[in-house]
């Protein structure tokens, strides 16, 4: 499996053979593409600019290994080898990562959307939507019922508003209780568009509580007495003007968010954001302009320097990394925030962006 990610010679001909066919528990983190932003996003509704720079989002390979790619990958440069147990939470099996990641995708994008328009000045409105799954534990009592991305709407009936929602919900129900649930169930396709079912209802049979922390969800108190097996995150509906579609298609995480944010915001707006300068960027985006660290940014460094990358964002903590490996032609600029980032680009002679729609 080979999934765009935002991450000595045998004597016995036979041995060869089996270490083509047997997988280590290690993934391979490679440069992966460096991809300018603008060709991805269609605007309707709004206001756009046909005019607009080179910002590149850029990705790593993760690819799962055989035993003899595994040797052979330690001949060459820019490898990271990843245990596949810290791509995932402990119990949770290795074949959710891809929807993990496409999931990752999907709230990256919404949060770039989100974040680039209030840039612009549009008072963006947010509701909650749910609870939406992010992991479900091996042999639980939802393993097989629920799906990454499934999004879980009302238990016995009762509106689910989020994640802590859908914890107390559960909380104190005693084990072996059938709970039903209403579940949107997601689609995701080949190439990682994730699309929504109307709820449906599930039924889970609770399980005894062996082991399980504390929920750190206020007005929840105590160990659960049952357990569905699932973690899960906010479900959050943006009340965005226009219509906005990006195109990433077979690349998942959250390191692109940053990245989607600035080409959004450029072609929104008039003049040139960089001040014609090619700019590379990786980070997670929050809908409040916060910039998150990212991982395989030494692979990414090596990626954006290929494409020809004048500038490349990165978040403050990976400044050493990218700086270990940028060549000379790469200036490396550490950023937390995204008014941080739209400051520097002002400071190298880029416009200060000013929707072509005005808000409101």
């Amino acid at each position: 499996m080979r999934l765009r990610v935002l991450l000595g010679l045998a004597f016995v001909v036979s041995l060869v053979g089996l270490g083509q066919s047997w997988t280590v528990p290690y993934y391979a983190l490679t440069p992966g593409e460096a991809t300018n932003v603008a060709p991805l996003i269609s605007v309707r509704g709004l206001a756009s600019d046909a005019h607009h720079d080179t910002i590149m989002l850029t990705d790593v390979y993760l690819s799962t290994l055989t035993a003899w790619q595994w040797l052979y990958m330690h001949l060459q440069s820019h490898v990271e080898f990843v245990p596949a147990s810290d791509l995932v939470d402990p119990g949770v099996p290795a074949s959710q990562i891809q929807a993990q990641g496409y999931l990752e995708m999907a709230d990256s994008k919404q949060a770039a959307e989100v974040a680039a328009l209030r840039a612009l000045g549009w008072p963006i409105r947010l509701s909650s939507a749910g609870a939406t799954v992010t992991a479900v534990l091996s042999g639980s009592p939802a393993f097989s019922r629920l799906h990454v991305g499934d999004r879980v709407v009302s238990v016995d009936g009762r509106a689910i508003d989020n994640a802590c929602a859908l914890v107390g919900a559960v909380h104190d129900v005693a084990p072996g209780t059938l709970v039903r649930l209403g579940v949107a169930r997601v689609h995701i396709s080949a190439d990682g568009v994730m699309t929504y079912d109307s709820p449906q209802t599930v039924s889970v049979r609770t399980r005894a509580n062996h082991g399980e922390s504390a929920s750190p969800c206020a007005g929840v108190s105590g160990v659960a007495r049952s357990y569905l097996g699932i973690s899960s995150e906010d479900a959050v509906h943006a009340d965005l003007p226009g219509q906005i579609s990006i195109k990433t298609t077979s690349i998942g995480g959250p390191s692109a968010g940053l990245a989607m944010t600035l080409a959004l915001i450029d072609r929104l707006s008039a003049g040139s954001l960089t001040g014609h300068y090619v700019v590379a960027a990786t980070g997670t985006m929050s809908a409040s302009g916060l910039v998150g660290d990212v991982g395989g940014v030494a692979e990414k460094t090596v990626a954006v320097a290929r494409a020809g990358a004048q500038i490349f964002f990165v978040p403050q903590v990976e400044v050493p990394t990218a700086s270990a490996v940028a060549p000379a032609s790469l200036r490396i600029i550490g950023v937390t925030t995204l008014a941080q980032v739209l400051h520097d680009l002002r400071s190298l002679g880029g416009d200060a962006p000013v929707a072509l729609s005005t808000p409101h």
